[in-house]
């Protein structure tokens, strides 16, 4: 036998019968006889036959994979995405490719031309922040491949969405910070062509609003990363305009502004409140542990997976994109007063 790949035709030259027979024999054809499936699978078995996938893409017009591309595997909430996608896709026989765009417009690009080179049935993306341009995507449904957008999504791209109600979400926790008397706050927001970035914002704008507070644009910071937090909540603090409350566009933010906050020897939350976004492992770990919100993202991959492999099995033809919400929950810790 050769050492590479075990094909069908090496066991049926082993067992002195036709490569059709193997085939059926391993697909359990009741036109096999016991004796002769009993025979091809413990030598399939002892040699370590895999079926090549290639060849069966072929066969079907199907990968029975899909491709996935998230910004960052830091985030643990995109962690907790990628196990729900995976547990449905495999259920349904199907393999999962995942990519890092690591928040590059140029890498997201790049991963979706390989992905389509692979022969993916679909694509499950959530958006770099550098994305603006779209074509790449485009390319996908051009060629009646199916794509859903979750957690960061754009309207500039018509195709399924699997997403949480950041304006609602962000309005809770931002009221929330209000009522326990924290009222000088800022955000450390996203940039606003995401639609995380732009409803998240809206709904700390609005709960201002609602609660009788001033808005000014000052209090909204370009500022989503840990490094980015520090730097911004340093400023603030050197200019002698020390907010009260800091709401973080997501948890990893919300953990940069209590570090420097902490270097100043700020109390949180007696001084500064500082509430996040995701509910991250780090959230429960810091002290004072993290007030925020729980994104569900399990729920969101299992949603996105589901949504994808429907679109897969029935085609894209009258396609009428669909925009679905998961369930969030604001999770009180000591962040807050």
């Amino acid at each position: 036998m050769r050492s590479n790949q075990v094909t069908i035709k090496d066991i049926a030259r082993e067992l002195g019968i036709s490569a059709s027979t193997v085939s059926r024999a391993l697909k359990d054809h009741p036109d096999i006889s016991v004796e002769t499936k009993k025979a091809v699978n413990e030598l399939a078995k002892n040699l370590n036959y895999q079926p090549n996938a290639i060849a069966l893409s072929l066969k079907h017009s199907k990968s029975f994979s899909i491709g996935v591309i998230i910004p960052e595997t830091v985030h643990y909430f995109f962690s907790t995405v990628i196990s729900g996608i995976e547990d449905i896709a495999y259920e349904a026989g199907y393999n999962v490719i995942i990519c890092q765009s690591n928040e590059l417009y140029s890498r997201e690009k790049s991963n979706a031309h390989m992905l389509y080179s692979n022969r993916v049935d679909g694509l499950l993306v959530s958006l770099a922040k550098e994305t603006t341009d779209f074509g790449h995507l485009r390319f996908f449904q051009d060629n009646n491949i199916p794509v859903v957008c979750f957690d960061r999504a754009s309207e500039e791209i018509l195709c399924d969405q699997v997403i949480i109600d950041d304006y609602t979400a962000a309005h809770r926790i931002v009221s929330y910070l209000i009522e326990r008397g924290h009222q000088k706050l800022v955000h450390l927001a996203a940039p606003q062509h995401l639609s995380i970035g732009y409803y998240r914002q809206k709904g700390f704008r609005d709960a201002l609003e609602k609660h009788g507070l001033p808005f000014d644009e000052s209090q909204v910071i370009m500022a989503d990363q840990f490094e980015k937090a520090i730097d911004a909540v340093e400023k603030l603090i050197q200019s002698g305009n020390i907010p009260d409350g800091i709401f973080a566009v997501n948890d990893l933010t919300a953990l940069g502004a209590m570090k420097a906050l902490k270097k100043h020897k700020l109390s949180i939350p007696n001084d500064v409140g500082v509430v996040g976004f995701g509910d991250g492992q780090n959230a429960q770990l810091t002290d004072p542990s993290l007030t925020t919100i729980d994104q569900n993202g399990y729920a969101m991959g299992k949603r996105a997976a589901e949504i994808l492999l429907d679109r897969i099995k029935n085609g894209t033809a009258n396609f009428d994109p669909q925009k679905y919400l998961i369930d969030t929950r604001l999770i009180v810790r000591e962040s807050v007063r």
